[in-house]
């Protein structure tokens, strides 16, 4: 049942339906600057929101599996990169999906679907939920200066202005709700539902506002069917790789079964949340449909693909205790 719910993400039929409106019926003339107005407030609420969720009780909780954490680290803005630096050479057309392919290996990993995978796979939930925040919360800074670094000079647009304006939009509201946790945390907790919300429509405004300026410029005209199906496939083999990798070093660190799982889930994956509302501050409006493209395809991909391997230790962790107990 679990799996069934994490394949049919409501979020996932939302971010089509946001997709096909935004072919059908873009922003143009006055009504651009009013979703732009939106999408920004958006951004600034879903950060402040997510500054005052963080619990510091369980970042000093699982901070203490350091070996975890540097290689959740390491995978997401370490071996991810390189790879994105392999596919940034891929002769797509046009060479802007590169471009989203090579900024989809430079962003943090999720924090909400990493969590619950572990809690389904029965791994280290605290652990997760300390590696995911302290991804996000590096993300804020380490992914801007990483596309500062590998992309600044590529034809993108993208400077240290824009690098400010992260700090102003994202950091300072994650920053200033984490301040007023005391004082607002509870709120925050009971209405999750309506945090979620934010959550959810700040990213969905980004995908409208980037993919309405992208079939205005021809989006749907420039991109085939093969370079779409390319794009997929490519996110695919990143995936397989990372998997791969985090599953193998996962072992070669000697990690017990529940950490491992946060390695491999944790590691693996990259967060639409923080790269959609990133990406509409680091990139020209009329790029951004271009370079969001691969990373709602990865999305998907990795929450499919990710929930089957949950379910897979999900259902094997009894068969281990049962081996462990006749063993003992």
């Amino acid at each position: 049942m679990n799996r069934l719910r994490m394949l049919l993400d409501p979020f996932i039929l939302m971010l089509v339906g946001t997709v096909v409106l935004a072919s059908v019926l873009p922003a143009r003339g006055g009504f651009v600057p009013v979703v732009g107005a939106v999408s920004t407030a958006g951004i600034v609420a879903l950060f402040f929101f997510h500054g005052a969720k963080l619990s510091r009780a369980a970042i000093v909780a699982g901070a203490s599996n350091w070996r975890l954490h540097l290689a959740i680290v390491a995978a997401t803005y370490g071996l991810f990169p390189l790879i994105g630096l392999a596919a940034v050479r891929l002769p797509l057309d046009p060479p802007l999906l590169a471009s989203g392919l090579l900024y989809l290996t430079l962003l943090p990993s999720t924090a909400m679907s990493s969590v619950a995978l572990t809690a389904m796979a029965r791994g280290n939930v605290a652990a997760a939920l300390c590696g995911a925040s302290f991804s996000n919360l590096a993300g804020i800074i380490l992914t801007p200066l990483l596309v500062l670094l590998t992309m600044g000079g590529k034809g993108t647009g993208v400077s240290w202005r824009n690098v400010e304006e992260i700090g102003l939009q994202m950091l300072l509201p994650f920053l200033l709700g984490h301040m007023l946790r005391p004082w607002i945390g509870d709120f925050v907790q009971r209405r999750r539902a309506l945090v979620t919300a934010v959550d959810r429509g700040a990213v969905l405004l980004v995908v409208y506002s980037a993919f309405g300026a992208a079939v205005v410029a021809g989006l749907w005209h420039h991109v085939s069917a093969g370079a779409l199906l390319l794009v997929t496939l490519v996110c695919c083999m990143i995936l397989a790789l990372v998997l791969l990798a985090t599953w193998l070093g996962g072992r070669a660190l000697g990690l017990a079964r529940e950490d491992a799982i946060v390695l491999l889930f944790c590691g693996s994956k990259k967060s639409l949340a923080t790269g959609a509302p990133m990406a509409s501050i680091l990139f020209a409006r009329a790029d951004l449909g271009f370079i969001l493209l691969p990373i709602m395809l990865f999305h998907q991909i990795q929450l499919i693909v990710c929930a089957l391997i949950a379910q897979h230790y999900a259902s094997t962790t009894p068969q281990l205790a049962e081996r462990a107990a006749a063993r003992a």
